[in-house]
């Protein structure tokens, strides 16, 4: 399933976004790029978690250069996080970046945003072009204040600069760590442009408060039609963005391919491990990608009832669990062998067809 909001179609190595293509999923490493080792282990672990584009800092010299050696070992297109040199963004396009991520205004001047942009030119490379509440020009500031006005036309003041010296292929973000801000901005940014748009809530913090702040930012935008590819911050180990972030498009409706777990909450008539069974499953249908719905209930009070479109769902009771497919009971079992038996007949439901 994809956006219904047109934006131009831009593409980062084979990967395409924006034009209605599919929300992509974007991430970041926290090595050292130039330990090259070690960075291409993470991008490997990101690819397999579902990561579509992947970005690397790039720091200095050394980070530049390696950055032909990593993109030989992976195969999730690599975008350049560079500040305040044009040298190292030259270097890390020649050195094989699928997409470089800049400020443009943070460059320098005309000269060196103009030698940036003419490399950008002849490798065929796409841009994003970032403003968040920390880098706004104080022009915009003074203003506007710190407001999505600001935010967004420091953005669209970039882009000009690029625009200027012919780039064409641009992707856009305007962050905050205030979620309100953050979803204003990309609204009102949504209104001035048809470049696809990178949503994501900076600085977000650790998992549990970052997800819920990614979560209600990056999915409100969804859901009104807004954004071409998503990354959520988090201080955590990236896969857990990606995951949050597959999460995110799920809830939204904008995921097909991919087995649904739903559990209940519990209550006081769960006579049984249901809890630790939801969180077992969960794990194990990750790596599946077809469409199905798991159903892990508490009780046989509402349950088979309440998962009625499940594929395959059980319910506890006193020792003994109930099976049960699209809301109809087909098999019960002792809740002590529930975990063994229920996986069995998950494995038999996604491999057998």
């Amino acid at each position: 399933m994809t956006k219904g909001q047109t934006t131009k179609k831009v593409c980062v190595g084979n990967v395409a976004l924006g034009g209605g293509e599919p929300i992509r999923i974007q991430s970041m490493t926290t090595t050292k790029t130039a330990d090259v080792e070690k960075t291409v282990a993470q991008i490997v672990a990101l690819e397999k978690a579902g990561c579509e584009i992947v970005r690397v800092a790039v720091s200095d010299e050394a980070d530049a250069l390696a950055i032909k050696e990593v993109t030989a070992k992976i195969k999730t297109p690599l975008v350049a996080d560079i500040h305040f040199s044009p040298k190292l963004a030259v270097m890390a396009i020649e050195n094989g970046a699928d997409k470089v991520r800049i400020n443009p205004g943070n460059i320098g001047g005309e000269t060196e945003i103009r030698y940036v942009a003419d490399c950008i030119k002849t490798h065929h490379i796409p841009v994003r072009v970032g403003a968040n509440t920390g880098s706004i020009e104080k022009n915009f500031l003074e203003k506007y204040g710190r407001s999505a006005e600001a935010l967004v036309e420091s953005a669209l003041y970039n882009v000009r600069l690029l625009e200027k010296f012919g780039v064409e292929d641009i992707v856009i973000s305007v962050k905050a760590s205030d979620v309100p801000l953050t979803v204003r901005s990309y609204a009102l940014l949504a209104q001035k442009t048809q470049y696809p748009l990178h949503l994501g809530v900076t600085e977000a913090g650790t998992t549990e408060a970052g997800v819920v702040k990614s979560a209600v930012g990056i999915g409100s935008l969804l859901l009104s039609g807004i954004g071409d590819t998503i990354r959520v911050s988090l201080t955590d180990d990236p896969v857990r963005e990606v995951y949050a972030a597959q999460h995110i498009l799920r809830a939204c409706g904008m995921e097909e391919n991919y087995v649904e777990v739903v559990s209940c909450p519990t209550c006081g008539r769960c006579a049984w491990e249901s809890m630790s069974l939801a969180n077992k499953v969960t794990e194990f249908v990750r790596p599946y990608k077809k469409k199905a719905k798991i159903a892990v209930m508490g009780c046989v009070v509402n349950g088979p009832g309440e998962a009625k479109d499940a594929d395959l769902g059980i319910a506890g009771g006193n020792g003994v669990c109930m099976l049960f497919k699209k809301g109809e009971t087909y098999k019960k079992i002792a809740a002590c062998d529930a975990e063994e038996e229920f996986l069995k007949e998950i494995r038999l439901l996604l491999d057998g067809e």
